[in-house]
């Protein structure tokens, strides 16, 4: 490793050990911190301190989400960041290593002395841990929401609204939709972030150029039988919700494998009604995340809902499908990701181009800005959990890539 190289990787190192520390997390055992809490605030303090001292001004938007630049409000500049929330019981990494790794860009900036202009972001409740909405700051900016949303509908744990709890943290609600002007001036966009998968471990290679990011669905399979005695109710005198519920776990698994192309399907929720050990089930409740760059994954929701439909029915028992949110498939621009790859082939390290099954907020900004995204490692694809492990060396290495590929845009 380059003398640079070793140089990026110890201070990305200080900076993840010193988020990990008891100020930044609400939890003892796991990263924890989330929207308007103590901890996220000074987590937010730390990177306002850092990126002050090599002559960034800082600041945040009407909601939270962090800003900083080196050259004026709304002035051309390339875009760096990531988010710094966590999951309730989250890892070091996830996150945060993306905007530590764009801070570094920013010192190697500053020591280049070359005036590169660069506007750093770190977007308010990527996770949702806050208040049960993924990417909800860069929702917020690419004006993906509306008024009632964040006054009614989204609201956190104690059910105080969005509204609500970011006037009370000191914010002005009111003004959000100014927000989408922290993107103006932008010529370009790269997220970094750990894998949260096994590909490139797996294949050893030290950084993914993320290419695509998969679309998905998310929403819950309702059904509606009857609960009784399990001891009393002969076997076909059931209406028992939860066997075409079982039914359709199975099926998801055999279509997804059918259809191919990269589609992934998970019934990761799984609830019965009244869930007693001496009571048939009378409803049941299956979550599907569904996802795909190709956009596939909207042939297997429509596959998997009709198969429920038509099992649940086969046995009398009711079967609703209730959708909770979608988003489509982002392709990232071919650009960046062409000055990305060229970059990282310049360094001889391996690498590979791949899409993101994972949602992120690079899908926001790619709307508005030509937008791409770099992978590194993280151990046995762990995340959004304590035992999440990326080396700080590969985040060096993306740092290095990362910078080297800004310069080459902006060259004329």
């Amino acid at each position: 490793m380059s003398t640079s190289r070793s140089r990026s990787a110890d201070r990305i190192e200080r900076d993840i050990e010193t988020l990990a520390g008891p100020d930044y997390t609400l939890s003892g055992t796991a990263i924890c911190r989330y929207a308007y809490t103590d901890v996220y605030a000074n987590t937010l303090a730390y990177f306002t301190r850092e990126l002050e001292a090599i002559g960034f001004t800082v600041w945040q938007d009407p909601v939270g989400t962090l800003v900083a630049s080196n050259v004026g409000r709304g002035e051309r500049a390339f875009g760096i960041g990531s988010h710094c929330d966590s999951n309730r019981n989250g890892g070091k990494y996830d996150g945060t290593l993306g905007v530590v790794t764009a801070l570094e860009v920013c010192r190697l900036a500053h020591e280049d002395g070359a005036g590169l202009p660069l506007r750093l972001i770190s977007f308010l409740e990527e996770e949702g841990s806050g208040f049960g909405q993924m990417l909800l700051g860069s929702r917020i900016m690419l004006q993906r929401l509306t008024d009632t949303d964040l006054t009614e509908h989204i609201r956190d744990e104690h059910g105080v609204s969005f509204w609500d709890a970011a006037a009370a943290a000191g914010y002005e609600p009111k003004r959000w939709r100014e927000s989408i002007r922290e993107l103006d001036g932008l010529t370009g966009w790269v997220e970094v972030h750990i894998e949260q998968g096994r590909v490139l471990q797996d294949t050893g290679n030290r950084l993914g150029v993320v290419e695509a990011i998969a679309g998905y669905v998310h929403g819950d399979l309702r059904f509606g039988g009857r609960a009784d005695h399990a001891g009393a109710t002969p076997m076909d005198f059931r209406l028992d919700a939860m066997v075409p519920a079982a039914e359709t776990i199975v099926e998801l698994e055999r279509v997804a494998n059918e259809i191919g192309d990269g589609v992934v399907g998970t019934a990761g929720e799984v609830e019965t009604s009244p869930s007693l050990i001496n009571v048939v089930p009378g409803g049941a409740r299956v979550s599907l995340d569904l996802r795909s760059v190709t956009g596939v994954h909207l042939d297997l929701c429509d596959r998997i809902v009709a198969f429920a439909k038509d099992r649940a029915a086969a046995r009398g028992v009711r079967c609703e499908w209730v959708e909770r949110q979608r988003l489509a498939p982002t392709p990232l621009d071919a650009t960046v990701v062409g000055a990305l790859t060229a970059a990282a082939a310049a360094t001889g390290e391996p690498f590979r181009v791949m899409p993101s099954g994972a949602a992120h907020d690079t899908m926001c900004v790619a709307e508005r800005v030509p937008s791409a995204m770099l992978f590194v490692p993280c151990l046995d694809g762990l995340s959004h959990t304590p035992a999440e492990r990326a080396e700080p060396a590969d985040a060096a290495l993306a740092a290095d890539v990362l910078y080297a590929a800004i310069r080459a845009l902006a060259a004329p």
